[in-house]
């Protein structure tokens, strides 16, 4: 870059993150969102969204917004797309960084995040979203998608022990489409990333249902030997 080793005034924006948080709640897929408590757009709802610190880069901001609005770490966060239209935030100047979360539902109280109301949403039943939040959560969904059918990560939005009924659920609930029972515990089963417990799930009938757990190692190991992961 050529000049006197100064950035003009001009190129000074303010740096944000947008964290489109998903949930599943054996039956559903869910987004976590918050009502804004300041203007622009007071009391609509919103992302989980704040601003970047000038010591911390995008990953830590992001991680640092989610601990304090849901108080949990270590949860799965990637980093999706960057919108920076000059008139997308009402508020000034703001290019955003969204990231997607995948949290389990359990997990989470509602009332821990740090004074912001916070709510689970159906996707039948989304509010009217801020900004180009909306298109932040329809590029998210797409990237879930695609991502569920090569990589294990529709795990991190099932408890630790699940059914592999729970677990059909979540992929039809995913993908939005039902998925032949047979074929999908066939699949799954055999490429053997997923143990099955000496426990059952007796909630839904007397005769329980087998609990299963997924299992890294193996996961590794299929990875690691040549094969994939491949819904």
């Amino acid at each position: 870059m050529i000049g006197d080793g100064k950035y003009p005034e001009s190129c000074r924006f303010n740096v944000a993150v947008d964290c489109i948080v998903f949930g599943f709640d054996d039956d559903r897929l869910k987004l976590l969102l918050v009502k804004r408590m300041f203007e622009p757009c007071m009391n609509f709802w919103s992302l989980m969204g704040g601003f970047v610190g000038s010591d911390e880069n995008l990953d830590d901001a992001a991680a640092r917004i989610l601990n304090r609005l849901t108080g949990l770490d270590d949860v799965y966060l990637e980093q999706l797309y960057t919108y920076g239209e000059p008139d997308r935030d009402p508020g000034g100047r703001v290019i955003s960084v969204a990231y997607y979360a995948l949290i389990r539902t359990e997990k989470l109280d509602e009332e821990s995040g740090d004074g912001y109301p916070a709510r689970w949403f159906s996707f039948d039943s989304l509010p009217e979203l801020v900004f180009d939040h909306s298109d932040m959560v329809d590029k998210a969904i797409r990237r879930l998608r695609r991502k569920s059918l090569i990589q294990p990560v529709g795990f991190e939005l099932l408890p630790e022990k699940f059914t592999l009924t729970q677990l059909q659920k979540l992929y039809e609930a995913i993908h939005q489409r039902q998925l032949d029972k047979r074929n999908f515990r066939k699949r799954i089963l055999s490429m053997e990333v997923i143990t099955r417990l000496d426990e059952k799930d007796r909630v839904s009938s007397k005769r329980g249902a087998w609990l299963y757990r997924f299992d890294r190692e193996k996961y590794d190991r299929l990875i690691g030997g040549g094969d994939h992961f491949e819904m």
